[in-house]
């Protein structure tokens, strides 16, 4: 199974760039997580904030793959503990679906994106800034992958 962590923003600083790839490389051939980043939208004064979200889903949409369970990333969803996150995993690895984490820009994600997901994660009532988030990700899908295989990472 592959997941697909499609993310608008480039250019990170190298401790977001580098977080993640530690915990992506972290993870099993069966469970795979391959980061897409989306260019973020040219700031004008003449685009609103809407405009620009809108674009940036846009984006998000066309790069999600065919057959694909979409996983929205926003405050406003469903959030998972560890043990929820690693039962949905067994889920989607039993599945063999590949899932699509969809996270916005500095802006947040376009109400299409919102609309297209099966599946709607809130990370924390907090706001966090969209390049921590790749980082929390990576280390929260490394998490529930150990609690299913056993390893002592995760302590209960």
């Amino acid at each position: 199974m592959h997941i697909h962590l499609i993310a608008v923003g480039t250019r990170m600083p190298s401790w977001v760039t580098e977080g993640y790839r530690e915990y992506a490389r972290r993870l099993p051939h069966e469970c795979s997580l391959r980061l897409v980043e989306i260019p973020p939208c040219k700031r004008k004064k003449t685009l609103s904030i809407a405009r620009i979200r809108e674009e940036e889903g846009r984006q998000l949409l066309a790069a999600i793959p065919g057959q694909t369970l979409v996983v929205a990333l926003d405050v406003t969803g469903e959030p998972w503990s560890t043990q929820e996150l690693a039962f949905r995993l067994q889920d989607w690895m039993q599945g063999g679906r590949a899932i699509a984490l969809l996270v916005g820009g500095a802006d947040g994600l376009a109400d299409a994106c919102l609309a297209r997901a099966d599946l709607c994660w809130s990370l924390s009532a907090h706001t966090l800034p969209h390049a921590l988030v790749r980082v929390v990700i990576a280390e929260q899908v490394y998490r529930a992958w150990t609690l299913l295989s056993g390893h002592p990472y995760h302590r209960a």
